[in-house]
C-alpha cells in the first residue's frame, strides 16, 4: 500500500510517521524547496495543479489524501478520476468556502453563529443592519490562524473593512460572547464506522492556537455530548472518510460550530501521547480502508503547548526533563519520569507567527506548576 499526500508540512510528516508504523509507504506532492515530510517519504516537487505531477502521484499511489483543505479543486477532481481521493470532494468543497460551509451546517440542523454573505460595501451595510456589531468579517476562501479576518467593533468600522480584505467575497459573522473554545475530532472509515476523541479545550491569542487540553476543562457533560453528536452528524452528512475536525464556541451547555476542517488538526496533536490511537494513525487507517483504532485515553489528562515563532532551546528542554521526538517520530529515553513531557520539533525554519513544534504533557493528573513552568520555555505558548 502506498499513500499519496498533498502537502509536505508538519501534518504530512506526522501522517507519514503513522503510515510507517502501519507498513504503508508515502509519496508527497509539494512545491517547496524542502519540506518536513521529506524525512518520512519520497516527494514529487511540483505545483499542486501541475498535471504531469498529479498523473505521476496517481500512478504511484493506491489512495490520495491531503494535509490541508486549500487543495485546488481541479487537482482533487483530476486525481479522483484515476485513484481514490479521501476525504472526498464533498468535504473539500464544503470546507473551502465559509459561506457554503455555514449554509451546509444550517441545512443539517447544526447550530452556528448568525452570518450574512458580503460581496461589496452595500451588502456589508445590509449585513451590519441584520447582524449588528461587534462582528467579524471573514474572507470566504483562504485564511487561517486569524488571517483574512477583520473585527468590526461598530458600524463606522465598515468603511475600511472591504479594503482590508482586498475586496474578496466574504461573510459577516456575529461575534459570540462565549465561555471557551473547544474542538472535537472524529474519524470515519470507508464503511461508515466512526470513532471520536473527547472534546478538547483550546486557547487562542492573536488568532493562533496556543494551548489545548483534554479532557476539556469547563465543558459540561451535556455540551460535550452535543459536540460529539454534531461532529459525527457532519461527518456522516459529508460522507467523510478520514479525520474531520469541528471547532466550537461553548457557552454553558450551549454550543455553536465555528468552522470545520476536513483533516487532522493542530488541536489533536495531543492525541499522539494521550490516546490509544492518535488522529494521524486513524486518518491513515480510514483513508486506506483499514479498521479504526480505539480513541480511548491512555492517561487521565493531556496538555499541548504550541511553539510559535521559535523552538525551545535544547538546554531548556533537558533541564526541564522533556523528552524529544527524532525525525522518524521516535521518542528519546530521557524525560519527565512523572508526567511524560515530550517535544515534537517540526524541523522548520523559525519565523514570526510560524508553528515550529509542540510540547505535550500527559499524566493521571498534571501539576499546574509543572505545566506553567513548561509553558514558560515554549515560545508562543503564552501570548505576549
Amino acid at each position: 500500500m502506498t499513500l499519496g499526500i498533498l502537502g509536505g508540512g508538519q501534518l504530512g510528516w506526522m501522517l507519514g510517521i503513522a503510515a510507517r508504523r502501519l507498513g504503508i509507504d508515502c509519496v508527497f506532492l509539494d512545491p517547496a524547496e524542502s519540506c518536513t515530510a521529506d524525512l518520512v517519504g519520497e516527494r514529487i516537487r511540483a505545483d499542486y495543479d501541475d498535471p504531469d505531477a498529479l498523473a505521476e502521484l496517481a500512478r504511484r499511489c493506491d489512495v490520495v489524501t491531503y494535509e490541508f483543505e486549500n487543495v485546488p479543486a481541479t487537482s482533487a477532481a483530476s486525481l479522483a478520476r484515476t485513484v481514490p481521493v479521501r476525504p472526498g470532494w464533498n468535504s473539500l468543497e464544503t470546507s473551502q468556502d465559509r459561506l457554503v460551509e455555514k449554509r451546509f451546517l444550517v441545512e443539517h440542523g447544526v447550530p452556528v453563529p448568525p452570518f450574512h454573505p458580503v460581496d461589496d460595501a452595500t451588502s456589508l451595510a445590509a449585513a451590519i443592519t441584520g447582524i449588528g456589531t461587534p462582528a467579524i468579517l471573514k474572507t470566504r476562501r483562504g485564511g487561517y490562524d486569524g488571517k483574512g479576518q477583520v473585527v468590526l467593533r461598530d458600524p463606522d468600522a465598515a468603511s475600511g473593512a472591504i479594503d482590508a480584505i482586498e475586496g474578496r467575497p466574504a461573510i459577516l459573522e456575529a461575534m459570540i460572547d462565549f465561555d471557551l473554545e473547544a474542538s472535537v475530532l472524529v474519524a470515519r472509515s470507508v464503511d461508515g464506522a466512526t470513532r471520536a476523541w473527547p472534546p478538547i479545550r483550546n486557547r487562542h491569542a492573536a488568532g493562533i492556537l496556543r494551548r489545548s487540553e483534554c479532557p476539556a476543562p469547563g465543558v459540561s457533560t451535556r455540551a460535550g455530548s452535543a459536540m460529539v453528536d454534531h461532529a459525527v452528524r457532519i461527518a456522516e452528512a459529508l460522507d467523510h472518510v478520514g479525520v474531520l475536525t469541528v471547532e466550537f464556541f461553548v457557552t454553558g451547555d450551549e454550543v455553536l460550530v465555528n468552522e470545520i476542517a476536513p483533516r487532522v488538526h493542530n488541536s489533536g496533536h495531543l492525541t499522539i501521547e494521550f490516546s490509544e490511537t492518535d488522529q494521524f494513525e486513524n486518518h491513515v487507517r480510514a483513508v486506506t480502508g483499514d479498521a479504526l483504532g480505539t480513541t480511548e485515553a491512555r492517561h487521565g489528562h493531556g496538555i499541548m503547548l504550541n511553539a510559535i515563532g521559535d523552538s525551545p532551546s535544547p538546554r531548556a528542554l533537558a533541564e526541564a526533563r522533556v523528552a524529544t521526538v527524532d525525525e522518524a517520530g521516535v521518542v528519546t529515553p530521557d524525560g519527565d519520569p512523572d508526567g511524560e513531557a515530550v517535544y515534537h520539533g517540526y524541523h522548520k525554519t523559525p519565523r514570526i507567527g510560524r508553528k515550529v513544534g509542540h510540547l505535550t504533557i500527559t499524566g493521571d493528573a498534571i501539576d499546574p506548576t509543572r505545566s506553567d513552568a513548561l509553558a514558560s520555555i515554549v515560545p508562543g505558548a503564552v501570548a505576549d
